[in-house]
Parts: structure tokens; sequence; C-alpha cells
């Protein structure tokens, strides 16, 4: 059971929308023909829409081919799981509702969107369509699956640095913590407990537009831990450990 989150200097709902599309490898479709998984074989456009190169005996062609007007009814989802491995490891879900119609190419499918949802641990938002073709995906979200991993396999000692920038509070309990996401705004951690987990959110002083920026973002949150106290929760943590 996960605690209440508190996101502060994080992306709008379309920009997180378009980042889960943008770092997408696969997508589930449904649509009246049934459920396909698809996997390595959709592009996004610039605006947001996005395109499928289909298998050959997809229901999907059929589907599209057939259907009154070119226009079957379907649902694109796309899951957004932490590089890292952590409890609740899909960080955001996203629905694209429409339809398809073909596109160039015998195999090639394109889909017309009608509704976006972004499912987030605060909850579920609709997000406008104009506002999702507009926005942009976060500079870092291709890069965050690579930068997260390494930061929890060559540097724990920066986590535990860093998690004297946290509200003890917060800490009460850690078990573990590990880094969940990262983008332009800000560094989340996930605290993890025994029976329980919570993220606390470490925001920069400026955004980060790419991942030298994101490297000094860093440096300031490691030197502002280093003046940091260390946390009472981990204190007690490392000396019943050690004992």
């Amino acid at each position: 059971m996960g605690d209440s989150q508190a996101w502060t200097a994080a992306p709008s709902a379309a920009e997180h929308a378009r980042s889960v599309l943008a770092a997408s490898w696969s997508c589930a479709v449904t649509a009246e023909s049934g459920r396909e998984e698809i996997v390595g074989a959709h592009t996004v456009a610039g605006n947001g829409r996005v395109t499928l190169d289909v298998p050959d005996d997809s229901s999907l062609l059929e589907a599209a081919i057939c259907a009154p007007r070119g226009e079957p009814s379907a649902v694109l989802e796309f899951a957004d799981a932490a590089p890292v491995p952590v409890r609740s490891r899909i960080r955001a879900r996203l629905w694209i509702a429409g339809w398809f119609a073909p596109g160039d190419g015998e195999r090639r499918l394109e889909f017309n969107a009608t509704r976006v949802v972004l499912r987030r641990p605060s909850g579920a938002v609709v997000v406008d369509l104009d506002d999702f073709a507009g926005a942009a995906p976060d500079p870092l979200a291709m890069a965050e699956a690579r930068l997260l991993t390494h930061l929890a396999d060559s540097h724990p000692d920066a986590i535990e640095r860093l998690t004297r920038l946290v509200e003890p509070e917060t800490l009460h309990g850690a078990v573990r913590v590990q880094p969940l996401a990262v983008d332009r705004h800000g560094l989340t951690l996930r605290i993890e407990r025994t029976r329980a987990h919570g993220d606390a959110r470490l925001p920069f002083h400026a955004p980060a537009d790419d991942v030298a920026q994101l490297t000094e973002r860093m440096h300031v949150l490691l030197t502002q831990a280093s003046a940091a106290s260390c946390p009472r929760a981990l204190q007690r943590q490392r000396t019943d450990s050690d004992g």
C-alpha cells in the first residue's frame, strides 16, 4: 500500500503523457477484433499521432479495411515502468482512444485520437487533445532509464546522501531507497518500508534541458545533501545492520 504523494515542480499532464508515449517500446491495442500486443512496431509523430506497423496476420488490418467508413473503435494502452526494480513498478498508464485509418504501406495503420487519459499515482486525468498535440516529451525521457540504472547500480552512496534532503518522518521505517524517476524538473526517490512505500520529490533549482545540465543539477542536490544532517531513521537502520 502506497503513501500519499507530494509532487512539486513536475511536468504537466500533457508533457507526462507525451514522455510516456515517447519512451514506450510496446503497447496493447484493444479493438472490436480483440486485444493485441504490439512490440517495437509503433512510431510517434511530432503532434503525438501514433502509427502502427502491424503483422500480416493481425486482426487490426482486417478491422481497418472492413469496418464501416474504415473507422474501428480502439484503445491504445502504454505502461510506464520504472527502470529500477521497485515496488509498484508501473509509474503511470496512458490510454489513447480513437480509431484506425489505413496509412502509407500495406501494414501501416494511423491512429486518430479522440480521448487521452493519463493515470498517475495522484489519480487519472483527461488530457486535452490540443495540449497533447502541442506538448513535447521531457528532454530526459529517452535517457531516463540509462540514467536511473547507472545511479542505482554505481552510486548507492549518492542515493543515501540524497535522503538527507527528505523529511525525516518520510524516512521513518525505511528499509530501501531507490531512484524512481527523473525529469527536467527533479528527481523522485521511492522509499520502501516493510509493508508500504512512498515517494519523495527532490526538485532541481532550475530545469535541466539535457544530460549535461542534469549532471550540474544533481551536483547541486548532492552538495546540499552533504551540508544536511544524516536522517535519524537511516542512522538507526545502519546501526541495527552493523550490530
